[in-house]
């Protein structure tokens, strides 16, 4: 019996039985129309039917599924394949993982850790890769908006902070912001540009350098947050107190609250021994962002208050998040000897070791740590305080430089 024939190819116009996806001759598509009647000059085609129409948007919507379910078809392969592999060669590698385990060369636990870090490290890097790449375009846009720059001076722009991002995405960072220095000598108003810069030495503890910079961006734009926070600590640092509460305060209240810049507020407010202030700002800080330093600084400020159960309450939870938390066990065992408890403070700086508990050649009175809110010329915010201190408020106000900027973008 003879298929019933259900239309003819479009293109060779041969005849192909009912459910025929391709024609048999020349395997073209087939399509139930393939031509709109009104592309067609032909006599009465302008009395197009709504059957017609209907079957002419039809045909459009086949053509187009049908190329959308290829293309997905062959992603969809191309996906099973990778993941094929993939389990393939995860195990084999599990397999050559218990083999060195047996052998006793590896230890498995360490290795997964290393792993994690790493692609960890790998992403976290890719991911700031991507955010350069993007902070250069809108570098390099600002310039071209401000229309300051002549051509000659537009075109050695432009090259110094291509050569200057590369430079750093090779790692020779320093080679690169030497660059991107030039650059901000020819357009020194570039916000963006200044804030990349400022940012660099502020990371790295320059607070001189950091403060040129972040200075520039602040008069060009002072209104930004971030701009603030980052200028209000390094005005801190250097010993300008007003300027310094002012943009930390303003930092605070634009931007939301931060422990760099309740810390940095808390710390200006010690250097006028205005005790009330400054504890407040501490327990915002904490509120914050509930840390073993945090702890630690109200420990230390409850102390030179002469509060010795508040700052034991917060040194012990100090030393609870951070068993190795060092210098909060020394100001612990200080309390405890300044209220008679010894037995306390010998295990204090046991745990903390400092001390052995058979050596009793160094006398427990005598072992006294530089109270962290001595207030002089040489006890800086960041490069004079505590170090750990200073690299948590660093690491948290540069947190909260990069929220900033992914809002602003």
């Amino acid at each position: 019996m003879r298929p019933t024939i259900s239309h003819y190819c479009q293109k060779c116009l041969a005849a192909n039985p009912l459910g025929q996806e391709f024609c048999a001759r020349c395997g073209t598509r087939l399509m139930i129309i393939v031509e709109p009647s009104s592309s067609r000059f032909e006599v009465g085609s302008a009395g197009l039917s709504t059957d017609e129409h209907l079957l002419e948007r039809i045909s459009a919507a086949e053509n187009r599924v049908a190329r959308l379910a290829e293309r997905l078809e062959r992603s969809l392969d191309l996906l099973l394949r990778y993941a094929q592999n993939a389990y393939f060669d995860r195990s084999l590698v599990k397999a050559l993982v218990n083999l060195l385990a047996e052998d006793g060369v590896v230890q498995p636990e360490r290795l997964e850790k290393l792993w994690s870090e790493r692609c960890q490290r790998d992403a976290t890097e890719q991911e700031e890769n991507v955010h350069r790449d993007e902070l250069r375009l809108q570098i390099l846009a600002r310039a071209d908006a401000s229309g300051t720059l002549v051509t000659p001076g537009q075109k050695v722009f432009e090259e110094l902070v291509n050569e200057g991002f590369l430079l750093i995405e090779d790692k020779q960072v320093t080679q690169g912001i030497t660059k991107l220095q030039r650059a901000a000598e020819i357009a020194d108003e570039n916000t963006a540009l200044n804030l990349f810069i400022g940012e660099h030495f502020f990371r790295r503890g320059k607070s001189k350098l950091a403060r040129v910079y972040l200075g520039k961006a602040h008069a060009a734009s002072p209104n930004d947050v971030r701009v603030s926070l980052l200028l209000g600590l390094t005005c801190a640092d250097d010993g300008e107190v007003e300027l310094a509460k002012d943009l930390l305060s303003n930092a605070n209240a634009q931007g939301g609250s931060s422990f760099a810049g309740h810390y940095g507020l808390g710390w200006l407010f010690v250097a006028e021994k205005n005790w009330r202030r400054a504890l407040g700002e501490f327990k915002r800080a904490l509120t914050v962002r509930p840390s073993p330093e945090a702890h630690y600084v109200l420990g230390c400020l409850y102390y030179e208050l002469n509060r010795d159960t508040l700052a034991v309450r917060h040194l012990r939870k100090a030393t609870k998040m951070d068993p190795c938390y060092t210098e909060a066990f020394y100001l612990l065992a200080e309390v405890y000897v300044r209220t008679g408890r010894k037995e306390l403070a010998e295990q204090a700086l046991q745990k903390a070791g400092i001390v052995d508990p058979s050596d009793h050649s160094v006398p427990i009175r005598n072992l006294r740590t530089t109270p962290l809110f001595q207030v002089s010329k040489t006890r800086r915010l960041m490069s004079g305080a505590d170090r750990r201190l200073a690299e948590a408020l660093r690491e948290d106000a540069l947190r909260a430089f990069k929220a900033s900027n992914q809002q602003a973008h």
